[in-house]
């Protein structure tokens, strides 16, 4: 049979699609901007004849109701990075959370140690040749379809066909659902504040001309953004695309003329921002998209010469310690690509790793660098790896400094407010 025929066979109803969902099984659900409600909400309807179905997926932008008190019994969500729609369940011990680096999760499902039953994903419609492309996120996804019993596909014809390590053909699809629907969107930060800008203005001191650069999403890499526009020749390779990257370009910032690796092209994994983004990234030939254990690789990381790698913490202790995932012992977000990047920056030849944070929390009431870190807190970014922290008031580099130092260095670049507390704190511990 001819590609065409083969994927018209597979075509069907999403009711009809999730019925390959079995009791018992692992489903991994295709995540960010990706993430396919039509047959989430369809899975989820036929919870009363399913029993302890496992949902994977990292961080997703859509509701989880898989998640919600009356499916217990019925699903139960592997979260590899918690966002606002699962941490409830997460922290409440109906879901369960994997610490891991994201350039990790997809040799959990090739190696076996995760098999994957089931995978839910949303794709573009198929080429002259027969391929789908995976849009704008190929992440983990492509691993989990590799390794797969099963393969549901939402075929959407507004999924933008992107390029790079980016294709399945149809004929892996087991069942298709044909939908025309918008993507789900993730706007920019609708208004920066001074603190950010702050932030973004001492980051952007840290970059110079020919820099690659990578960076996440939320109010401080939007801060970031406004100081590079006099900046030359930038180049991006990140896990992570975003309208605002978009700007830099149009803008003649980043040319990735002066790339190191895969000179001349935009690296990433997938995209979180909005149709602006998604009509960039569509059959772009200056972008590439590939499967995260490549882009995050923190080796394949570090062949970007004077790689600067920008990622935010929930607090940092006087000695360096990074805490990124949890708030206490309760868990907040996950690794992600924080060190998978931190590691791959410091290894780059001129490389900036570094973590930027606001110096207080709650309104200015609670101050994010502090003596000790909460009891349960997790450590993402271990002190041995961090350099580069930043907040609004300075930039302060760790790398080979001793304790003592690394203590006045970080009370240095905490809030006024908080600095008598924490020099008494460092003094009692022999610090200062």
């Amino acid at each position: 049979m001819d590609w065409n025929s083969i994927y018209r066979s597979r075509v069907t109803t999403s009711e009809e699609a999730v019925l390959e969902i079995r009791s018992g099984d692992r489903v991994w659900i295709h995540p960010g901007c990706n993430t396919p409600t039509r047959l989430i909400d369809t899975m989820v309807a036929r919870a009363p004849e399913l029993e302890n179905v496992e949902v994977v997926h990292i961080l997703t932008l859509a509701e989880a109701p898989y998640t919600d008190p009356g499916m217990v019994g019925h699903f139960r969500h592997r979260s590899l990075f918690t966002g606002s729609n699962v941490r409830a369940a997460v922290n409440d011990g109906r879901a369960d959370f994997v610490p891991i680096h994201l350039h990790d999760v997809p040799a959990l499902i090739s190696r076996g140690q995760m098999p994957i039953d089931v995978a839910l994903i949303h794709i573009s419609p198929p080429d002259e040749h027969g391929f789908c492309s995976y849009g704008v996120g190929v992440d983990a996804t492509k691993t989990a379809v590799e390794n797969a019993r099963t393969v549901i596909a939402l075929i959407n014809r507004q999924m933008p066909r992107t390029l790079g390590d980016s294709f399945v053909h149809v004929s892996k699809l087991s069942k298709v659902v044909e939908v025309d629907d918008p993507l789900i969107e993730h706007p920019m930060s609708a208004q920066v504040s001074e603190v950010a800008r702050k932030i973004g203005e001492n980051i952007a001191s840290l970059i110079t001309d020919g820099a690659t650069i990578q960076m996440g999403i939320g109010e401080i890499p939007d801060a970031v953004l406004d100081f590079l526009v006099d900046k030359k020749h930038l180049g991006v390779h990140t896990e992570m695309f975003s309208d605002g990257l978009v700007d830099l370009f149009e803008a003649g910032v980043v040319t990735n003329e002066k790339k190191t690796l895969h000179r001349g092209k935009i690296v990433a994994s997938f995209v979180i921002g909005t149709r602006r983004a998604f009509d960039f990234v569509d059959n772009n030939p200056f972008m590439e998209f590939h499967p995260s254990e490549y882009v995050n690789d923190p080796y394949v990381v570090s062949r970007n010469d004077k790689m600067v790698a920008i990622n935010s913490a929930i607090s940092i202790d006087l000695t360096g310690q990074v805490c990124a995932d949890s708030i206490g012992t309760r868990v907040y977000s996950g690794f992600g690509g924080q060190l998978d990047f931190i590691r791959g920056a410091a290894r780059s030849k001129g490389g900036v790793p570094i973590i930027a944070l606001p110096s207080t929390a709650k309104g200015g009431k609670v101050s994010r660098l502090v003596n000790t870190l909460v009891p349960g807190s997790g450590v993402v970014t271990t002190r041995a790896d961090v350099h580069y922290v930043v907040t609004e008031y300075g930039i302060a580099n760790l790398y080979g400094r001793s304790l003592r130092e690394r203590a006045r260095d970080v009370i240095d670049i905490s809030h006024p407010d908080f600095r008598e507390d924490l020099e008494r704190a460092a003094a009692e511990r022999k610090l200062l």
